[in-house]
C-alpha cells in the first residue's frame, strides 16, 4: 500500500475519522516511519464472533444485575482487544466503540473521555448500547486438521475465534492425540488458530 501504488489511504481522511492521536499512534507503532504500512479498519471473524458474544453476554447479565459476571467477560474481551492491537499495530474501530459503550454504565467518566477521543462530539449517552448479530455470536465449529510430523492424521472441532490456549486444551483431550502420540515425545506443538496444527514427535 502506497502512492506508488495508487492505493495509498489519505492521513487527511484518517484524521477525520479517527482523530491525530490514533493516526499518529498507529504510525509510530507500524515501525520506521519511512516503511509502508497498511491501514486495517475491520475486525477478523473471530474477533466478531467473540465481540457479538460477549454483547449478547453483557446485556443479559446486566438485566439480571450480575455485574461481577459482566465485568468478567468485558477483561476477557479487553484482553483479546489489547492482543489484536499490538498484532496489528491498530484497534478496529468497529471493536473499540462497542467496547466503550458497554463499559460505560459501569465506568462513565473514563468511558466518556474514551468516546471523545474516538471521535465522537456528542456524549455517548446520545448511543445505543451495543446489539448482537445473532450471525456473529452464533457458535461455529471448525474443523482443523491435525499433523504428525508433517502429515495430516485426524481433525478437531473447535470453537470459532478459539484462542491457541484454547485450541491446545480441545487438541490434547481429542481422541487422536492420544491414538497417534501415544508412546512419542512430544517436541513441539505448532498451532496456527484456525487452520492448522502440526504435532513435531518423536518415539519415546
Amino acid at each position: 500500500m502506497g502512492k506508488s501504488l495508487k492505493n495509498g489511504v489519505s492521513p487527511d481522511e484518517i484524521y477525520e475519522r479517527y482523530g491525530a492521536d490514533t493516526l499518529r499512534l498507529y504510525e509510530m507503532a507500524m515501525g520506521p516511519l519511512d516503511i509502508d504500512r497498511p491501514w486495517r479498519t475491520e475486525p477478523d471473524a473471530g474477533t466478531l464472533h467473540r465481540l457479538h458474544q460477549t454483547i449478547a453476554v453483557v446485556r443479559r447479565h446486566f438485566d439480571e444485575l450480575r455485574f461481577n459476571t459482566a465485568i468478567a467477560r468485558l477483561m476477557e474481551l479487553t484482553t483479546h482487544a489489547a492482543k489484536l492491537a499490538a498484532e496489528r499495530g491498530a484497534l478496529p474501530r468497529a471493536l473499540a466503540e462497542p467496547l466503550v459503550l458497554m463499559v460505560a454504565p459501569l465506568a462513565p467518566h473514563v468511558s466518556e473521555e474514551l468516546w471523545n477521543r474516538l471521535g465522537h462530539r456528542e456524549s455517548l449517552l446520545h448511543a445505543a448500547f451495543p446489539e448482537p448479530d445473532p450471525e456473529h455470536a452464533a457458535d461455529r465449529a471448525v474443523a482443523i486438521p491435525v499433523q504428525i510430523n508433517g502429515k495430516t492424521r485426524f481433525t478437531v472441532d473447535v470453537p470459532a475465534g478459539a484462542d491457541r490456549d484454547e485450541t491446545e486444551r480441545i487438541l490434547t483431550g481429542a481422541p487422536g492425540h492420544a491414538r497417534y502420540t501415544g508412546g512419542m515425545e512430544i517436541q513441539r506443538v505448532i498451532i496456527v488458530p484456525g487452520r492448522i496444527i502440526n504435532i513435531v514427535a518423536r518415539p519415546a
